[in-house]
């Protein structure tokens, strides 16, 4: 059995977290690995409902999606989350429960964010329409040491899918890819 992982995507709303998270998803599929993706979208609608945006709230979502990226990994799925999980300590707390754990510093400054926002939610809380909105009116502590760091208002989201890729080989956790590589994220 493949050894499995937890590949932990943080960033701002709009950073581009969802779609690094598909472009990778893809990799490591062609390279053979069963794969799961938890969205913090899609977790807050099926596996917290019910929970706010207070701290309190935020730390049990992802205190929930650490619980079952742990569950999957230990079967041998590589797990992405892409999930905002503003605080460091409950990062941190997911990195040591976990163990396997590989934090993505999705970087992209609040300006990018909102220009990209199809939903309309930075001009909402940006407008006081919003309460506690991760890095307009609630804090986003970005990470101090992650694994990885790419910026997605330089870079494209290919560009910052292969350099996770490339990390995740330098970490041990995939094999190195043949010189010459026509995969998907290449």
């Amino acid at each position: 059995m493949d050894r499995g992982f937890v590949v932990w995507l943080t960033g701002l709303s709009g950073a581009g977290k969802s779609t690094l998270a598909e472009l990778l998803a893809r990799e490591l599929r062609w390279r053979g690995r069963e794969v799961e993706i938890l969205d913090g979208d899609e977790v807050r609608r099926h596996l917290s409902q019910g929970l706010g945006f207070s701290r309190e709230d935020r730390d049990i979502n992802v205190q929930r999606i650490a619980y079952v990226a742990k569950l999957l990994a230990r079967h041998g799925v590589v797990v992405i989350v892409a999930a905002i999980s503003p605080y460091r300590d409950a990062r941190e707390r997911a990195r040591r429960e976990i163990g396997d754990f590989v934090e993505v510093y999705v970087k992209c400054p609040l300006a990018v964010c909102a220009r990209r926002d199809v939903k309309g939610l930075y001009k909402k809380a940006l407008a006081g329409e919003i309460q506690a909105f991760t890095g307009v009116s609630d804090p986003y502590e970005e990470p101090e040491q992650p694994d990885v760091v790419v910026d997605t208002s330089l870079e494209s989201p290919v560009e910052s899918a292969a350099r996770i890729v490339r990390r995740l080989e330098e970490m041990g956790y995939l094999p190195r890819a043949e010189a010459v590589h026509h995969g998907p994220v290449s």
